[in-house]
């Protein structure tokens, strides 16, 4: 199987991701639940008023993990990537999930963001981290 689709078996659809963005010089992460794109993206929804954003306007450079999460000894995928904000109501409605609507309601929410995060750089580590591969945009 080729490496972009190993990638993709762990990060495919909705996954919940170790998002680190920096906050004053240090590592700031948390969790987010983000969709991987065949294309290496990686989408999710937050507050405009989050640390995040104001994290993310400063500096766009993040590190993305996640891990299959069935078995220890499963694939997982560390990630470098740009993150982007979208506030225009055309790519919140694209990328419009209904489980945001108890935290946003409707996509016109002015609080309500998408992240994109393009990944430069995806280290994937295979079963019972027997190998490692990059894959580089």
């Amino acid at each position: 199987m080729a490496l972009k689709e190993q990638i993709m078996e762990v990060v495919g659809g909705p996954h919940v991701h170790a998002v680190a963005t920096l906050d004053k010089k240090l590592p700031a992460v948390r969790f987010m639940v983000l969709a991987g794109f065949p294309d290496m993206t990686f989408v999710g929804a937050t507050m405009k008023s989050s640390k995040k954003v104001e994290q993310l306007k400063k500096n766009p450079d993040t590190a993305l993990s996640v891990w299959s999460g069935k078995e220890f000894s499963d694939p997982y995928v560390e990630i470098t990537a740009k993150g982007k904000i979208h506030e225009d109501v055309a790519t919140k409605k694209k990328y419009w999930n209904p489980m945001f609507e108890q935290f946003f309601k409707t996509p016109e929410n002015p609080d309500f963001v998408v992240l994109v995060f393009t990944a430069s750089e995806i280290t994937y580590y295979g079963k019972d981290m027997s190998s490692m591969e990059v894959w580089k945009r």
